[in-house]
């Protein structure tokens, strides 16, 4: 079920329904059968794989937990690590890598929608239950819960177990507070995916599915707006997320933190989709050996994590490609710091610093947005042309710069100790309910909804 589906909010409020009213005991059964039948709304097959990978991790890690002997527990990290990653590898990347060896596949295989999130959360619990960093969950249904929770499950915030698990145990109570901030961040959420994103989507959709046409202007411009465009849309969608988990009265993890107001690569990646930074960093870098083995493993450690984070977006050159400038720019960032002295500072000096990263970010969005390396060639190429047409290609993007301009305000929204006075929190819900409506209407009088676009990882 997609967040900006018509049956959506029916659904939301029926789980909110069910699950103030019912006692405490009662409530993981609500919320996961709430949870499995969100997930098989798209395909009841797919929801298979996730019981599969669910009970796999559970049985392994309860196991780890019990073992004395370091080769069972090993074993059974090993047997938990396989299970997970094998199912990630066929379903995700079994067309990739047989064309790495010059074949193709007889059969198409279905991507299951959010098998990257869900494998890599069990993935951390079983690893944190091998490293005696947490104990293993005995309760199957609340294990369950803790994988499934359908708020995040399609498309993040990658949760740890001991940050959401005690929250699905503990006994919770209706507070005022949990209503109002949900509020705001369903608000918040869906103006950034419908007003924003959507909006923003129909520019650079028409520029890249005509990359043979397009001007040089034209691409600059669609991959500067795919970056905003991507931004609200998956800001947007852990809003929705946040929102949703907040009126049930449980909190998750923040996972943008205005990345484009960085100063720097490094600093964008410590704002940007902050739970698979961290993921990789604990689960990956570090185990690497990440910065204490010299300069020259750090710098490898970093290249690794960032090829990895591409192949991780999607099964493709072009999202490798992606990673590795990503993983040149931080290599960069960590050569100046080491060699170099602190750049002043003032707020003329930052500015700057922010237009520059928000530049080096925008240009491997070409990467990523092209449906392969010979399209994003081609974009390349295209780049050089039609620089004669550049204020025709603004004008044809001014339109957009409204939904742009209304971004800094719909993030306020959700600021921690902002104060509103009842006739400005009045009209806010109202002009951004009424905006989210219209938006709304128009994406279903054009055939159906726009899922997001981390769906497909």
């Amino acid at each position: 079920m997609n967040f900006n589906a018509p049956e959506f909010p029916v659904f939301l409020l029926l789980v909110f329904i069910a699950h103030w009213t019912l006692p405490h005991r009662l409530r993981w059964v609500a919320l996961l059968g709430a949870s499995w039948l969100f997930y098989g709304w798209w395909d009841v097959r797919a929801g298979f794989l996730l019981l599969g990978v669910t009970l796999l991790s559970w049985l392994c890690a309860g196991g780890i937990d019990r073992a004395e002997r370091p080769f069972a527990r090993r074993a059974l990290l090993a047997l938990a690590l396989a299970g997970s990653l094998g199912c990630l590898a066929y379903f995700k990347y079994a067309g990739f890598f047989a064309s790495l060896i010059g074949r193709e596949l007889t059969h198409r295989i279905l991507l299951p929608v959010g098998i990257s999130f869900y494998t890599f959360q069990s993935i951390s619990y079983v690893v944190d239950v091998y490293r005696k960093r947490i104990s293993a969950e005995g309760h199957f249904g609340y294990y369950a819960l803790f994988v499934s929770f359908f708020p995040q499950l399609v498309a993040g915030p990658i949760e740890r177990t001991e940050h959401l698990l005690p929250q699905l145990r503990a006994e919770r109570t209706l507070r005022r507070e949990d209503l109002s901030q949900g509020g705001w961040l369903l608000l918040e959420g869906y103006f950034k995916k419908l007003v924003i994103a959507d909006r923003l989507a129909v520019y650079v959709d028409r520029i890249y599915g005509a990359a043979e046409a397009a001007s040089g202007p034209e691409i600059v411009l669609a991959t500067i707006l795919f970056g905003l465009q991507i931004y609200c849309d998956f800001s947007g969608y852990s809003c929705i997320a946040r929102g949703a988990a907040r009126l049930l009265g449980i909190e998750l993890m923040e996972n943008f933190r205005r990345p484009y107001a960085a100063r720097s690569v490094r600093e964008f990646w410590r704002r940007w989709h902050i739970s698979l930074t961290g993921w990789f960093t604990d689960y990956v870098y570090i185990p690497l050996g990440g910065s204490r083995r010299g300069l020259f493993r750090q710098t490898v450690n970093i290249l690794i994590v960032f090829l990895l984070s591409g192949l991780w977006h999607g099964a493709g050159w072009s999202f490798v490609l992606w990673g590795f400038i990503h993983g040149l720019y931080l290599i960069a960032g960590t050569l100046g710091e080491r060699t170099g002295r602190a750049a002043p500072g003032g707020r003329l000096r930052d500015t700057l610093r922010q237009i520059r990263t928000f530049l080096l970010v925008s240009f491997p969005w070409l990467f990523f947005r092209a449906s392969s390396m010979a399209e994003a060639g081609l974009l390349l190429e295209r780049l050089f042309t039609g620089w004669d047409g550049t204020f025709a290609a603004i004008a044809g993007v001014l339109p957009l710069t409204m939904p742009i301009l209304c971004l800094p305000m719909a993030e306020r929204l959700t600021e921690p100790g902002g104060s509103r006075s009842p006739t400005a929190a009045a009209l806010t819900v109202f002009c951004g309910i009424t905006a989210i409506g219209v938006a709304w209407l128009i994406q279903l009088a054009g055939g159906g909804e726009n899922a997001f676009i981390y769906f497909r990882f």
